[in-house]
């Protein structure tokens, strides 16, 4: 990962870089799907790729235009900061077009885009970036609490990949659209960064439609998003791997003395 152009907050990623960001997105799939369908065989799962570009009117209003980068020659799109918007579009057309019915997950990974403020890069505060995200959206009188039951696996995941130490936290940010968010953290360059965000949303307005005894029946839907910044997994990653390479080449130096 390198920063090439004069301005921060603009990474390169040389071709070892994608080849493991390919293999991370790849084995956090997996294991999310896993973790998810030993909660509940009936998980359904439905892959996207959604434009760069989102009408205006979608993007969540807890973003001003200091935080987003807006398409002046028509302001009614902008760069998405996030893919949440249109995975909910998406989720609305699997139920409207009674493709599926919860519970189901729709996920991408995708760039998103913010106006963050220049600080150095070992804070991962990217002005574009990856995020591997998962809608799982779910009927809100089940009796699986989802969230807690996945905060484990989740971090123990995140554990094994990186081979640094993870812990979860509650989030010191509550938006108004989450009635729970947890965040995992990893600890790199001696402090705790921020992988992850698993928050219980109750934002996703659609109804789904169930037909039972000659009568039908609407209910209210909850959202369990698993949010995951691929960068900072790669970041941390390769942190990691300098580190060790540091601390075994200290070791045969010292060897070498001995």
């Amino acid at each position: 990962m390198k920063s090439l152009y004069n301005i921060n907050g603009l990474l390169f990623l040389e071709e070892k870089d994608i080849r493991l960001k390919r293999f991370f997105e790849d084995t956090i799939r997996e294991e999310l799907k896993s973790i998810l369908l030993s909660q509940n065989s009936q998980w359904k799962f439905f892959q996207i790729e959604a434009p760069s570009l989102i009408p205006l009117d979608l993007v969540n209003s807890n973003y001003t235009k200091d935080d987003i980068w807006i398409q002046y020659s028509d302001s009614k799109l902008a760069l998405k900061p996030e893919t949440t918007p249109s995975s909910y579009i998406y989720g609305e057309h699997l139920l409207d077009s009674n493709i599926a019915l919860p519970p189901f997950v729709v996920w991408q990974t995708s760039k998103s885009f913010r106006r963050e403020q220049d600080q150095p890069q070992k804070f991962m505060r990217l002005k574009e970036f990856t995020q591997q995200e998962f809608q799982c959206i779910y009927s809100a009188d089940t009796f699986n609490d989802y969230q807690e039951n996945v905060l484990e696996p989740i971090r123990k995941m995140f554990q094994d990949i990186i081979s640094l130490s993870t812990r979860i936290v509650e989030s010191d940010r509550l938006p108004d659209y989450s009635l729970r968010t947890m965040d995992i953290e990893v600890f790199v360059d001696d402090r705790w960064m921020e992988i992850c965000s698993i928050s219980k949303r109750k934002d996703f307005t659609k109804k789904a439609i169930f037909s039972a005894k000659s009568k039908t029946i609407e209910k209210e839907l909850l959202v369990l998003e698993i949010a995951i910044g691929i960068d900072r997994i790669l970041y941390t990653y390769l942190e990691r791997i300098k580190s060790d390479i540091k601390n075994q080449s200290s070791v045969d130096k010292n060897d070498s003395m001995n």
